[in-house]
């Protein structure tokens, strides 16, 4: 199976979910399986299999976001996949990237500690280290085009 050409989505502030939650706060995000339901919990399905060639790469910020809207809120998440070991590691490994400003390998050593069965399949750790160039890049100061800096430089010195 040959791998599917998946590009970071561009990242912005993260932005609250559409929905609300009331009542104790608890979101639960399932990787696709349905899994358990109780009254007053927001859910947000990711229609994604375990499988190499799938773009889980454009759920992240979203699933990302519900899940720091319900720990802002005084909440909890629960992310559920079939054998929690790739989707739900993978998206667990993004939001401590970028929600607690941790690199992939840190996020992911805290993951592995708390579930020692996580293991993010190939084309998902590929994803997850697009996801890091993406919030590198977004961290770092925007610079000028070659040549403008200089120019503008000039422009201030020769200003009254």
């Amino acid at each position: 199976t040959r791998l599917r050409e998946t590009k970071p989505p561009p990242l912005t502030r993260p932005t609250p979910p559409s929905w609300t939650l009331r009542g104790p706060t608890l979101e639960s995000i399932f990787l696709p399986q349905p899994g358990p339901r109780a009254p007053g919990v927001a859910e947000l399905r990711v229609p994604v299999f375990d499988d190499p060639a799938e773009d889980l790469l454009t759920h992240l910020e979203p699933t990302c976001a519900a899940m720091e809207a319900a720990v802002r809120a005084g909440g909890a998440c629960l992310v559920y996949c079939k054998n929690g070991r790739s989707r739900s590691a993978t998206v667990c490994t993004a939001y401590l990237m970028r929600h607690r400003g941790l690199s992939l390998a840190q996020a992911f050593q805290a993951v592995k500690s708390a579930r020692p069965v996580a293991e993010p399949n190939p084309g998902f750790w590929s994803q997850l280290q697009k996801y890091e160039e993406a919030l590198q890049s977004l961290s770092r100061p925007r610079r000028e085009p070659s040549g403008q800096g200089s120019r503008r430089t000039e422009e201030l010195q020769n200003e009254p």
